[in-house]
């Protein structure tokens, strides 16, 4: 084990906005994390049945979106390995170096845990770093399924605070479907990359 403090923030990235960075920001605070790595999915199986864009293209779009981030990373982990993406998988090959890691959630995921594959194993491999907004600090609601799934999952829990934002990947692919400004929601680099490869237009 080393003193080296590592946090995972993984999803669709579809694409990724500023919601994305100010929760790695925050986590990397509030956890005291020398590295965040944001993890692309590769076929993310709980989001199957909904168009999802291209794995390359996500990759590019999150590099643009950490590269001014001197604390930040991107992985290509899930997006190079075949088939579907199970964040056991990805956990088992990232934490093996003996750092002290924590995989960043949000609430909506922490609800689904237990549909995921080997939940306890991940529990087992980090600690859970769980965005909460404000008024939730300290009141950390776990369903009786999560805790049935993942037996003493309230003690590998830390918290991290976010602000309340009202920004998600579906209203920005609308946005620039509809031709609505995505300024402030995306940044600029984020954008340019859409646009390059002509994602989300109609």
């Amino acid at each position: 084990m080393t003193d080296r403090r590592v946090g995972i923030l993984g999803g669709t990235f579809d694409p990724p906005h500023i919601a994305h960075l100010v929760l790695a920001a925050n986590a990397r605070h509030d956890l005291q994390l020398d590295e965040v790595i944001f993890v692309p999915a590769g076929e993310p199986y709980r989001k199957a049945g909904r168009d999802v864009a291209a794995s390359e293209a996500r990759l590019s779009m999150v590099r643009a979106a950490i590269a001014d981030l001197p604390w930040a990373t991107v992985s290509p982990i899930e997006i190079e390995r075949e088939g579907p993406t199970f964040t056991t998988d990805t956990l088992e090959e990232l934490t093996a170096d003996g750092s002290q890691w924590w995989f960043i959630l949000g609430s909506d995921a922490l609800a689904d845990l237990p549909h995921w594959k080997e939940p306890r194993r991940i529990i087992e491999l980090v600690r859970l770093g769980l965005a909460l907004r404000p008024g939730q600090i300290n009141h950390v609601e776990i369903s009786e399924a999560t805790r049935r799934a993942v037996p003493g999952i309230e003690t590998r829990i830390d918290q991290v605070e976010m602000p309340l934002l009202e920004v998600s990947s579906t209203d920005l692919r609308e946005r620039i479907r509809d031709g609505r400004p995505t300024e402030y929601l995306l940044l600029p680099s984020v954008r340019a990359v859409i646009d390059d490869l002509g994602l989300y237009a109609r």
